[in-house]
């Protein structure tokens, strides 16, 4: 391993060779997702500024926006305390994260007996996503 890549040892990957991945927004403070990243998408995050994941239901490397345009532009990158949580500060292009259309994928909030949609949709899937 050459020195340029030695800092992802410090990370602790899970037994998948997984970290979990925290994407808040920058500017509001405001959490947008959670995602999976391996070694090859921390560190094409690193390179080129915009957040790759890895996609564990596809088995692929995930370029966050490669079909919608929503990218995330990486303006910080930090580890937990525990070296195993990742916490991406993002600008979310386009203001929109998530693939249901809104800004944010945490937007069913529980209301004490059931989950309620409390942010709306701020475009249609079916108009941001040609194939899923």
């Amino acid at each position: 391993m050459s020195t340029k890549t030695k800092w992802l040892n410090k990370v602790k990957w899970d037994e998948n060779g997984l970290v979990p991945v925290i994407a808040q927004e920058a500017v509001s403070g405001a959490v947008l997702m959670f995602a999976w990243m391996n070694r090859d998408a921390l560190e094409q995050t690193v390179a080129g500024g915009e957040a790759v994941y890895w996609s564990r239901s596809r088995k692929k490397l995930w370029h966050k926006g490669e079909e919608s345009g929503h990218i995330q532009k990486v303006l910080e990158i930090r580890l937990d305390c525990d070296e195993d949580v990742v916490l991406l500060q993002i600008e979310q292009v386009g203001g929109i994260a998530c693939h249901t259309g809104r800004h944010s994928c945490f937007f069913q909030k529980f209301d004490g007996a059931d989950w309620t949609a409390t942010d709306p949709v701020l475009k249609d899937p079916a108009s941001i996503y040609t194939h899923e």
